[in-house]
């Protein structure tokens, strides 16, 4: 989540040295580094089961998953994020300890103040990763995901899911439920609704 701008420009390997010693995260745009906001009960909490049933999805196939503190490299644009989730199989992403390049699903949780930005511009910087194939948005305001995949043309297409939807990201040939992904989340605007 981009919250503030912190710094003056920074080069990436400045923005790396730095981050590996810093108390709090940042991203990275074009040598602008922005610091990170805290993450609700709900974000943490879908983000969790998501990377949960991933791993137990993935275990002994060679593929990892990364959850928030593991930083998504756009080499095109010089650009450094934080996905909430992160699926890599690529091999190449074995030799860098603090960053990965060649991820396949990116999961993002959206939040009141990154919606528009993960919808928009960061959609359009993760599109510059060659390998991904899927992008997911899951909101925690309503029980709905996001999933936008690569077609064969090189096309990004949408499919939306809610409750009672069985969830399939194919590029890890994965299938769960709404239900899963959402397991132990209170959304608030139902609970304001009821009041």
């Amino acid at each position: 989540m981009i919250a503030t701008q912190s710094q003056p420009y920074l080069s990436p390997e400045e923005y790396l040295a730095a981050e590996e010693i810093s108390p709090i995260k940042h991203e990275y745009i074009d040598g602008d580094v922005y610091a990170m906001a805290g993450a609700s009960d709900a974000h943490v909490t879908i983000s969790l089961n998501c990377a949960s049933l991933l791993k137990s999805h993935l275990r002994g196939t060679g593929c990892r998953v990364f959850m928030a503190d593991m930083k998504a490299r756009v080499n095109r644009l010089n650009r450094f994020f934080y996905p909430d989730v992160m699926v890599t199989c690529d091999e190449r992403d074995r030799s860098t300890p603090l960053i990965k390049c060649y991820p396949c699903l990116i999961i993002e949780v959206l939040s009141d103040s990154t919606e528009a930005f993960d919808r928009g511009n960061k959609f359009a910087d993760y599109q510059e990763i060659e390998t991904l194939t899927e992008y997911v948005l899951i909101s925690q305001s309503r029980q709905r995901l996001d999933c936008f995949r690569r077609n064969e043309e090189g096309f990004w297409v949408l499919q939306s899911y809610k409750l009672g939807d069985r969830v399939h990201f194919k590029s890890v040939d994965f299938y769960t439920t709404i239900k899963e992904i959402y397991e132990d989340v209170v959304i608030e605007d139902a609970i304001a609704q009821m009041q």
